[in-house]
């Protein structure tokens, strides 16, 4: 069979395919669920804390574990995307203006200029108006700076507080700290709750 194709319904044919076939990572991305990565010793295994200590700290990460793995799979689907985009956005600002140059008047060429456009149009609005890079960068610091509390709290818990009581009062306001910046990050700064409430006290004083 012969289908005659001219070299720019090649090449739109040839674009989509290979625009398809680069958005499989982040497609895949956006369906899988990732699992936490296995730490090490845990609260359990601390010589510093005391077994009533030691209890209280474990409750306390296993009600953050779900919020843990909700941003490690977040920042995993936001960083496929956001590369995605850039892979392609990048190269089509480069290329559009030579292109135009290189059509002539048949209708491929002027459809495949449309199908690089749009193609950029598309990836640039979803990555702006779901503000894919930020997003990225606030599950991702979230996580990492949980884990850099976490992680002071098993190795330097006196640097929370001298007594234990103290030490494990910081450590949960730290983490809850953390778990507000990011969400205001996702939220693009909306007013939660707590600062209403807290203007609201400003107001009354």
């Amino acid at each position: 069979m012969n289908l005659n194709l001219d070299k720019w319904t090649t090449a739109i044919i040839v674009y989509l395919v290979v625009a398809l076939i680069t958005f499989i990572p982040t497609f895949k991305a956006l369906i899988k669920k990732i699992k936490l990565n296995p730490g090490g010793a845990s609260f359990d295994a601390s010589p510093h804390f005391s077994e009533e200590g030691k209890k209280l700290l474990n409750q306390h990460y296993s009600r953050i574990q779900g919020t843990l793995i909700f941003w490690k799979n977040e920042a995993e689907k936001y960083k496929f995307f956001h590369y995605y985009c850039i892979l392609w956005t990048i190269p089509i600002s480069i290329l559009i203006p030579i292109i135009t140059q290189l059509i002539d008047q048949t209708d491929s060429s002027k459809l495949f200029l449309t199908v690089i456009s749009s193609h950029a149009a598309i990836l640039i609005g979803f990555h702006q108006g779901l503000r894919i890079e930020g997003n990225y960068k606030a599950f991702r610091n979230g996580e990492s700076d949980f884990y850099d509390v976490y992680r002071q709290m098993l190795d330097e818990p006196k640097s929370f507080g001298e007594t234990e009581d103290k030490q494990i009062d910081n450590y949960i306001k730290e983490a809850a700290i953390v778990r507000k910046l990011v969400r205001n990050a996702e939220i693009n700064n909306f007013p939660t709750l707590e600062d209403v409430k807290a203007n609201a006290t400003k107001e009354k004083k």
